[in-house]
């Protein structure tokens, strides 16, 4: 993992010398991770990393300096609980020079009181956000991470089959999601999440999955994932007991073609607004365009949300390596939801999805 690290730290520094940063500040989250191959444990103590075109420092906690000590060579700047974090972080800075970076770039996800802490310490610094920098890094996913992300979803598929055996009338949606979650334990996978959205609750994209028991006519949306090896996965399928609603096999008809639309709309080159209008002009069409309210898609890698984002103003444009969501969707209010998604890795000549798992509807047991 080390020579890993060294080749991403020299991309990351190419990277800002063409952005113009001076200096890189990030916490132990998952740009940390992508970076070096770990990152410390995250709480109240200030843990920072700082990169610079020549050197990397980091503002370390006494109690987790041993451990990382073990995993890398960068210097680090412990400071313990008595003492307070301010003086080992003037040293820290102070180890790039004593001349103040014009410009930084910190991550957004840093704890605010320790992103000021930093700020405090550099008045007037110019900054932006480290998205823009490692995270346009992190958006062409290496063999190694689509090959995590592949054995991530094939655990994802198992668990999904496991969601329709248990899906039953007088089941509610925790149980399912319990069986899921139990699935994930069983195959060497955290939980990551669960969407068990039942007759009406199918219509809340973001459902919690809750106590409402399975009756026969439901449809049920299932958007599960997983964290396997360190790499989630995400999918959605949909299942239903009895007969569904008169108009159900249609609605998830105009959402497969929706979703067969933004596969073909996804190629190198293009804006990632078109794959989701390509998704959305099916839906607009067939009249249900009102109740598609959400995004076609995300990325997907360390995080289960990352860039690029297919939105109808995103202007990212779509590169080979780049791995995201189709997941169109169809919610009608106090009815029931339709959402399909498949997660794709972009090749030179279109996506590659990673379930192996067909989207045709699931019929429970009645």
């Amino acid at each position: 993992m080390k020579d890993k690290a060294a080749g991403r730290l020299q991309s990351l520094r190419e990277k800002m010398a063409t952005d113009n940063i001076d200096l890189l500040v990030l916490g132990p989250d998952s740009h940390m991770r992508w970076l070096l191959g770990f990152a410390p444990h995250a709480d109240e103590r200030p843990c920072v990393l700082f990169v610079s075109a020549a050197s990397s420092a980091f503002l370390m906690p006494g109690l987790n300096a041993e451990d990382v000590a073990a995993q890398t060579d960068i210097t680090l700047h412990r400071w313990g609980d008595g003492d307070g974090p301010s003086e080992a972080l003037k040293s820290a800075l102070y180890s790039f020079g004593a001349r103040s970076p014009a410009r930084i770039a910190i991550d957004e996800t840093l704890r605010a009181d320790h992103a000021l802490l930093v700020l405090e310490m550099l008045p007037g610094v110019d900054y932006c956000y480290a998205s823009s920098v490692v995270g346009a890094l992190r958006l062409k996913k290496d063999s190694d991470e689509r090959h995590g992300l592949t054995a991530s979803a094939r655990v994802n598929d198992g668990a999904m089959q496991a969601a329709f055996v248990a899906v039953r009338p007088g089941t509610t949606e925790r149980e399912i999601a319990a069986v899921v979650q139990g699935y994930y334990l069983d195959h060497g996978a955290k939980p990551g999440f669960d969407i068990i959205g039942s007759g009406p609750n199918g219509a809340y994209p973001h459902h919690a999955s809750g106590n409402r028991t399975i009756q026969a006519g439901d449809a049920i949306v299932i958007d599960i994932g997983g964290i396997y090896q360190g790499y989630p996965s995400d999918m959605t399928r949909m299942a239903f007991v009895g007969e569904p609603p008169e108009d159900y096999r249609q609605v998830h008809a105009i959402v497969d073609d929706a979703l067969q639309a933004a596969l073909a709309a996804a190629r190198p080159g293009v804006k990632a607004k078109t794959v989701d209008a390509a998704a959305r002009r099916i839906i607009e069409a067939s009249g249900y365009g009102e109740y598609f309210t959400t995004r076609t898609g995300h990325g997907l890698g360390l995080d289960i949300h990352e860039a690029p984002y297919l939105s109808p103003t995103s202007e990212t444009i779509l590169e080979p390596g780049m791995v995201f969501s189709i997941e169109p969707g169809i919610y009608m209010p106090d009815r029931y939801g339709v959402r399909l998604e498949e997660i794709v890795y972009l090749t030179e000549t279109g996506p590659d999805i990673f379930s192996r798992l067909p989207r045709d509807v699931h019929q429970g047991k009645a």
